[in-house]
């Protein structure tokens, strides 16, 4: 039995099997080593973009890997034609994997897919791959891109609603790292937003879109929902948010989890049972009603919302129903 909890909805509207990207930030390792591990465990096909660049055709995807490091990459793709690569960028390539995180960025997968994940991981870590704890600077994480069954207004909603009620518990249930915790990139949704969102009609279309980019118009959030709101309107958000690292896509953009790949402990099926109870409560409308109801009698009191209580009374109630 796989270790990955299925989803209530494991199908998309067209018949296909829904599926699941997941990026891996890492450091430890040059970009050569990681490159070369990954490889061994894909056996596919590999073109090579720049020194610190390459994608990896397989019968389950194209698999990419890259040095994060924006201005190392554009200097590495001018280069990139040139029959021997520079010294001193192979150098700086080098001394940037001590602190640059390598991103390991894999395909969407079906959930029977997964074990290939669980071979990659456990390679990277006997190289020496280092996670989250490695690095006060760079927050390495994982990301999770979850396909939606589709992409009716009402099931993003159900999704946000789901996500917005236990992202306080999420944060517990994950361990997030404290330098994660006061880094920009995984940054909660405002209480002021929870509470419009949970009152908002389920159906209407311009009403998301309006709430989310008043509250939300940035890409630092642990859920990111701008490249699905792209896939669905791309110059409305756009003209929200201009940033050219925003790719549409029909999927939830989850960057919560630590990437603890050095521990021989940690498990990625972990990080995505915690994201799992965001799938159960998103398919559960009975569920979402009355932690809603219990939100905004809370919300009405004259401090908001008590962190800790919430949390208490999140995990009492998800306990009561089996699901932990």
């Amino acid at each position: 039995m796989s270790r990955y909890r299925q989803p209530p909805h494991r199908m998309c509207a067209d018949g296909r099997a829904r599926r699941v990207g997941f990026e891996l930030e890492f450091t430890g390792l040059t970009f050569e080593q990681a490159r070369q591990t990954i490889q061994a465990v894909l056996q596919g096909q590999e073109t090579r973009i720049s020194p610190v660049e390459t994608v990896i055709e397989t019968d389950l995807g194209r698999f990419g890997l890259e040095l994060d490091w924006a201005l190392l990459k554009q200097v590495a793709k001018e280069y990139a034609d040139v029959p021997v690569t520079p010294d001193w960028l192979e150098g700086v390539s080098r001394m940037a994997a001590r602190v640059v995180p390598v991103e390991l960025v894999c395909p969407p997968l079906a959930l029977q897919d997964f074990n290939v994940l669980d071979t990659l991981v456990t390679r990277l870590r006997r190289t020496g791959a280092q996670g989250t704890d490695d690095s006060l600077i760079a927050a390495l994480g994982v990301h999770i891109n979850a396909e939606l069954p589709d992409v009716k207004v009402s099931t993003i909603n159900a999704y946000l609603k789901a996500y917005s009620l236990l992202q306080w518990w999420l944060v517990d249930a994950h361990a997030v790292n404290l330098a994660r915790k006061v880094s920009p990139y995984v940054d909660l949704y405002p209480q002021a937003y929870v509470d419009q969102l949970l009152q908002q009609p389920d159906d209407d279309r311009d009403r998301l879109f309006e709430l989310y980019l008043t509250h939300n118009n940035t890409r630092n959030r642990a859920l990111d929902l701008l490249p699905l709101l792209a896939h669905l309107d791309e110059a409305r958000v756009r003209a929200h948010v201009d940033d050219a690292r925003i790719k549409s896509r029909p999927a939830l953009h989850y960057r919560l989890p630590n990437c603890e790949i050095d521990r021989a402990d940690w498990d990625l099926a972990d990080e995505w049972n915690t994201w799992w109870m965001v799938e159960r409560l998103a398919a559960d409308t009975d569920g979402i009603q009355v932690l809603s109801q219990h939100w905004q009698q809370r919300s009405a009191g004259l401090l908001g919302v008590n962190r800790s209580e919430w949390v208490q009374e999140v995990s009492q109630w998800l306990n009561d129903r089996g699901w932990l």
